[in-house]
This record gives structure tokens, sequence and C-alpha cells, in this order.
């Protein structure tokens, strides 16, 4: 059964133990799963017994034809009917995980919600596009804006890639298993993110182009620069997260 939603439902049982494995459940976790459809994912969470596992979808229909038998057999598990961009800011529990395969047109505005919640999930396995999959965890020279607004408030890695004839209906592209351990990082968030849309608004420019843009003066683009190590030809592709926090602390 087609989701009315746009989903495509992920059916490699091993991409699925994996995805299960990979949230690291013990038995005093509570479980947020994104979208849980026809429960395939649902039911190997629960192999691991935590101590609630609360599904949130949207679709009613999927509800009613796979979740509630599910829900009824098990008493760790909740079914909510929600979207899941409005029930995250209103989770109260203060430690509890995230877990989801992400229809690719929420993905961005997914990770915007997450990055602005000031309850964020200990632990976020999500199930993406492949090549959103690469930007998000991407290291020079591959840098770019969704990757350093990630690493502003967590630490991105891939954890395995899944072909799409994994998924029925079967998408157009591959995708990916990543995994964000939230890390927050004491600077300015504001000033940080003026930051990098000023560095990677023209990636093709200079570094020190960029930072032209931000108001930072000529003479203070090259100390700067020095003091991270890369010269005038350098462009934002090349910069880490530590080489982005020294450039913020040394703009006055």
């Amino acid at each position: 059964m087609p989701s009315r939603l746009g989903q495509n439902f992920l059916k490699d049982h091993k991409a699925l133990e994996r995805i299960a494995e990979v949230v690291e459940i013990s038995k005093e976790d509570i479980v947020v799963e994104i979208g849980p459809g026809h429960g395939e994912l649902t039911r190997r969470l629960l192999k691991y017994g935590p101590k609630k596992l609360i599904g949130v979808e949207l679709d009613e229909n999927l509800i009613k034809t796979f979740l509630v038998d599910l829900s009824q057999e098990n008493e760790s598990l909740t079914i909510v009917n929600s979207d899941i961009k409005t029930y995250l800011p209103k989770i109260k529990e203060k430690d509890y995980k995230l877990v989801g395969n992400i229809p690719y047109y929420l993905t961005s505005h997914l990770l915007r919600i997450i990055s602005e919640l000031q309850n964020k999930p200990s632990l976020i396995v999500l199930t993406v596009q492949k090549e959103v999959a690469e930007r998000i965890c991407a290291t020079p020279p591959k840098m770019n804006l969704l990757a350093a607004s990630v690493l502003y408030w967590g630490s991105p890695e891939i954890v395995r890639y899944i072909s799409k004839n994994s998924f029925r209906p079967s998408p157009k592209v591959d995708s990916a298993i990543i995994k964000i351990i939230p890390a927050p990082r004491d600077m300015d968030e504001k000033r940080y993110f003026r930051l990098i849309k000023a560095i990677f608004s023209s990636p093709r420019k200079t570094l020190g182009n960029n930072l032209k843009g931000f108001g930072v003066k000529k003479e203070e683009i090259e100390k700067i620069l020095e003091k991270i190590g890369l010269d005038g030809k350098s462009r934002p592709q090349d910069l880490t997260i530590d080489h982005i926090e020294t450039i913020l602390s040394s703009i006055k």
C-alpha cells in the first residue's frame, strides 16, 4: 500500500536491522520513530526492549491498517497521529533518541527544526537521500553550507548506503543511513549562521572575497587566513568546523 504522503518504504531486512542496531537501544531508552508506516523498523526497534517507543505517523490509513494491532500487542509502543514537524518541539522527555526513514522533501526542514530544539535527542539516526547524506557529512575539500549548519549542533557520519531497490515503491536515487550525535558548540548562534551564509554564498569565489562580504577588512582577512593555515586562493569548501570557529572568534 503506497503512502499518500510520498513515503518510500524500506523492505531490506539487513538495512532495517542495521538501523535498529545503530540506535543503540537500552531498556531505559525512550525512542521516537518518525513515520513508522508499515511497522517494519518498529518491530525491530521493539526487539531491543526500549522503555518506550513512540511512533509518530501522520497517515491515519497506515495507523489503522498496520500500527493499531502492533501497539496493542506491545505495551511499550505508543502510536501518535501527528506531524513530526509540530510534534518534536513538544517532546518533554529529557533524554530520548530519534530514528526514521525520512521522505526526501522533508530532510532539510526536519534538520532545521532539530537544530532549533531546546530539548534535542541524545542520538539521531535517519535514512535520507544519498546525495543529501554526503552533503550533510562532507569534509574538506567538499565542505558546504548544509554540513556547516549541522556541525554547529551535532557530529554527523554515514553508517551505510542503501540501494534504491531496497524500497517500495522504488525511488529514483539511492539512500544512506546517517547518525548524528548532538554536540553543542560555544559560539554565538546568530553570528555563526550569518558568517557561514556569507562564506558559502559564492562557493566558487575565494574565502577572502566572501569574508569581505561579511564586512571583514583586507588586512584582517590576511591575519585570519594565516592563523588557520590557509592562503588567499583557499575556497569555502576547504574549511573545517575548527577553521570556521577560529574565523568567528577572530573577527572583531
